[in-house]
């Protein structure tokens, strides 16, 4: 492990001499910038803004609502016939007036509370066969009222807990996308980390080639050699070049698609640093399956879906129902050519109003949409059972798997080492003659690939724990569960935006 660390060391310090010009991106500082730009993350955040504000919206409603309507000027002059009298007269009216509303909406009842006060001027002639009548007057309308749906469900309630619902979805979703952010991100910087090992390996396997290549030409040039392999050298040599510039193409396209994905100009120059030294631990299953099944986001997210289903369900049995409506108004009334006597002689507008709807016979259509949602509902609690059975599976599948990947890590270590042995014996026998250069390019090549899995081995396991972490919610490098509020906390306060 020492050997490993020392060696990843030296591989970044002539990275480091070679990329002056490059920022140097860790993980950590990746899933930062992924977090400020990446496009999937801020459709995700504008959503969570969307249901929020809709949220503020709706319960902004449920407060006093205050208006003001103003009429300037009203004027008309029109020629009329007044059917009682059968007989034609002209009227020419001018009039101004505001009126001043407030609505106070009370949400345990589903009723509204108004207060309504209209006051104006108004000028007022009539000609009818040459007889003039004229009123000029000040008025003011006053009146309270009480608005009260009767048997009915209450639709108040019902907006704001659809809002509600439709928020907190948004939150989850929110804190699941920040979690598979996190996944995609470690899954991209590492594609890039293992381009970069592969170029340098590729490089120092070129450079192992170069010596030997000048090994057989001193041999060749001392006669002590064949031709044959020399020329089978000048190939070999050939390839690892042109297998140096497949690496650094491959190399490229990584850190492009890397940088697309976080949110980064792809015409940025960069380069990744990572600590893929593994410390295996071990897993309690049962703990992963508990916390899992307690705290993932995703069955709370299929609840949200039955009881939005049953809050529709309600509204489908309302439809043909027997339902009331009751309007208590009460006020008065007053008007004066002095403004100050406006109220002198107030006159009393009460208005009270009871209505029904009974229905009768719909054809059998109210019995047919209650089973269609109730189909609904039924569909939506299969589909929470088969998402915890998912996530009782995926759980089980990624303990298993690190149990298998802690062997596989010893196993290419092993094999590393290994290879390595194997290549410098080879390389011996090479040099004195006792190998040819197409045998000890299998044994460089064998060397190069043992590298790569033991990289890829450490890299596997580290994604390993990672997938477990998001499928448990329990973070067992650090010993502490994953609280995803925290994302939508942060999103609140501002950090993410």
């Amino acid at each position: 492990m020492k050997k490993q660390k020392f060696f990843l060391l030296i591989v970044f310090s002539l990275l480091l001499l070679q990329v002056n010009a490059q920022s140097i991106i860790t993980l950590e500082q990746a899933l930062e910038i992924a977090g400020k730009g990446s496009p999937s993350l801020q459709s995700s955040i504008f959503n969570l803004e969307r249901t929020t504000e809709s949220l503020n919206a709706q319960r902004a409603a449920l407060k006093s609502q205050f208006s003001l309507t103003v009429n300037p000027l009203d004027y008309s002059n029109s020629r009329r016939f007044d059917t009682r009298l059968s007989q034609w007269f002209t009227n020419k009216s001018m009039s101004t007036s505001g009126t001043f509303r407030v609505d106070q909406p009370i949400l345990y009842t589903d009723s509204k509370i108004s207060l309504v006060n209209q006051f104006g001027w108004q000028s007022n002639l009539s000609d009818v066969q040459g007889v003039t009548n004229e009123n000029k007057a000040y008025f003011n309308n006053l009146n309270l009222s009480l608005t009260q749906p009767l048997f009915t469900y209450n639709r108040t309630k019902m907006g704001i807990k659809n809002v509600e619902y439709d928020n907190e979805n948004a939150m989850l979703s929110y804190a699941i996308q920040r979690l598979t952010l996190e996944m995609n991100v470690s899954q991209y910087f590492y594609n890039v980390y293992m381009a970069q090992m592969s170029l340098t390996i590729k490089k120092e396997e070129l450079s192992n080639t170069e010596k030997s290549n000048e090994i057989i030409r001193n041999k060749v040039d001392a006669g002590i050699a064949a031709k044959e392999e020399f020329y089978q050298s000048e190939v070999n040599l050939a390839t690892s070049k042109s297998a140096v510039e497949s690496a650094r193409v491959a190399l490229e396209n990584a850190k492009d698609m890397f940088k697309q994905y976080i949110g980064m100009d792809i015409f940025s120059e960069i380069t990744v640093m990572a600590d893929v030294v593994v410390t295996p631990i071990d897993v309690d299953g049962k703990k992963a399956m508990d916390h899992g099944l307690s705290s993932r986001m995703e069955l709370r997210q299929r609840k949200i879906n039955i009881e939005t289903s049953q809050l529709d369900l309600i509204v489908v049995k309302s439809s043909n129902e027997f339902a009331g409506s009751a309007t208590l108004s009460v006020g008065m009334s007053g008007d004066d050519p002095t403004l100050s006597n406006i109220f002198s002689k107030p006159t009393s507008s009460p208005h009270y109003t009871l209505g029904f709807n009974v229905p009768i016979f719909d054809w059998g259509q109210r019995k047919a949409r209650i089973r269609a949602q109730e189909a609904v509902i039924n569909t939506q609690k299969l589909s929470l059972s088969n998402q915890e059975t998912t996530i009782k599976m995926d759980i089980r599948q990624a303990v298993r798997n690190l149990s298998n990947l802690k062997y596989q890590i010893e196993i290419a270590l092993q094999s590393q080492k290994n290879s390595q042995l194997t290549y410098d014996i080879n390389l011996e026998r090479y040099k004195n003659g006792d190998l040819t250069s197409m045998d000890l390019n299998l044994f460089q090549q064998q060397l190069s690939d043992k590298k790569m899995a033991y990289a890829q081995s450490l890299i596997n396991y580290k994604i390993a724990m990672l997938n477990l972490k998001i499928v448990s919610l329990f973070d067992f490098t650090a010993n502490q569960p994953v609280i995803p509020d925290k994302f939508v906390k942060d999103y609140k306060a501002g950090i993410l935006q």
